[in-house]
């Protein structure tokens, strides 16, 4: 049964609210203790060779020569009306410069993630139910893909379908052919992860009672793997949907530079460099509500998938829990019928 949407609503909210106010307050405390001057940022950095009035200036326009806490509740203040600031670097509002890139980065993970799922499906398919050898096979390419790089990886995409086929373009061109090379970078390793954990999922579930009961009834084993194993063993991958999204988005400052693709990433890494404390403030808050806003997709999702409840047993699931069991035992436990005259213990 579905928990009541207005309770669901409440702790989502103050949830997203706590683990919100907690990154704003490490980014805030994170970026003020990186060593140097934010005013020489502003003036340009080191190399402007700004004279000591024009960093006092610079200090009293932005409001750095106020005491920390001051400048921490200003800070909230801003967050809480949606201003984020100015760009030190590009001398624009900081919440323009994420509007003109950010759909691009979230295309890409998006893309990026529906491609990991595929690919964690496809070699969960190959490995379960199979022989010792095919199982070996794909635990290695889950443990390979995990572990790749994505620099490597990508660089050596671009040498394999760009350099030497010629098929697919090494940087963005504007085009859907543009998005295929870098949303392979990011889903091959984040696929290794998810096909790890939806192959030992599903191969518990195929193995439950509720699949056995439902062959007893005469399901084909098509039925079954989609109908039974395919939903229980989705759950675990969609609790780390979370985490999957914001991997992508700390990937793709990696990717997006190898592939000289617009977007958050290479947005965070310029500001990171020429010290841009509002920028790198205003995409990491991004970063963090997406975060909150995926989790909450997930969670909503999994209570449709399995409305008894994400942390019960899948034995025990609805309609495919008890009773399924129940008939499983009934269905393949033999039937014992005493001889005349012999009492049963």
């Amino acid at each position: 049964m579905l928990k009541p949407l207005g309770t669901w609503l409440v702790r989502q909210l103050v949830r997203a609210v706590v683990v919100l106010w907690l990154v704003v307050t490490a980014i805030f405390i994170g970026v003020r203790a990186i060593p140097g001057d934010p005013a020489e940022a502003i003036m340009g950095g080191p190399g402007s060779q700004a004279s000591a009035e024009a960093l006092d200036m610079a200090r009293a326009e932005y409001g750095l020569d106020r005491p920390l806490v001051e400048q921490y509740l200003i800070f909230l203040g801003n967050l809480l009306r949606g201003d984020l600031g100015v760009s030190y670097s590009y001398q624009d509002p900081v919440t323009e410069i994420i509007g003109d890139v950010f759909p691009q980065t979230l295309l890409l993970a998006v893309v990026s993630l529906l491609t990991a799922w595929l690919l964690a499906l496809v070699l969960s398919l190959i490995s379960v139910g199979r022989g010792r050898a095919s199982r070996w096979m794909t635990s290695l390419l889950e443990i390979i893909a995990a572990a790749v790089p994505h620099f490597w990886l990508g660089a050596v995409l671009i040498t394999v379908f760009s350099t030497n086929l010629g098929l697919l373009p090494s940087i963005d061109n504007g085009r859907a052919s543009g998005l295929i090379l870098p949303a392979l970078t990011l889903a091959i390793p984040m696929s290794g992860f998810m096909a790890q954990l939806m192959r030992d999922s599903l191969t518990q579930a195929m193995s439950s009672p509720f699949v056995l009961a439902a062959r007893a009834r005469g399901a084909s084993t098509v039925q079954v793997f989609f109908a039974h194993g395919l939903r229980h063993s989705i759950l675990p991958v969609l609790n780390m949907s979370g985490w999957s999204f914001s991997s992508l988005l700390s990937g793709a400052v990696v990717v997006e530079e190898v592939f000289a693709r617009p977007g958050i990433g290479r947005a965070l890494l310029q500001g990171v460099l020429s010290r841009d404390i509002p920028l790198v403030t205003g995409i990491a808050v991004l970063c963090a509500v997406c975060y909150i806003v995926v989790m909450a997709l997930a969670e909503a999702t999994e209570q449709l998938i399995n409305p008894a409840g994400v942390d019960q047993h899948p034995d025990q699931d609805s309609p495919d829990g008890p009773l399924s069991a129940t008939v499983a035992e009934e269905t393949i436990a033999p039937s014992v019928v005493p001889e005349p005259g012999v009492r049963r213990s």
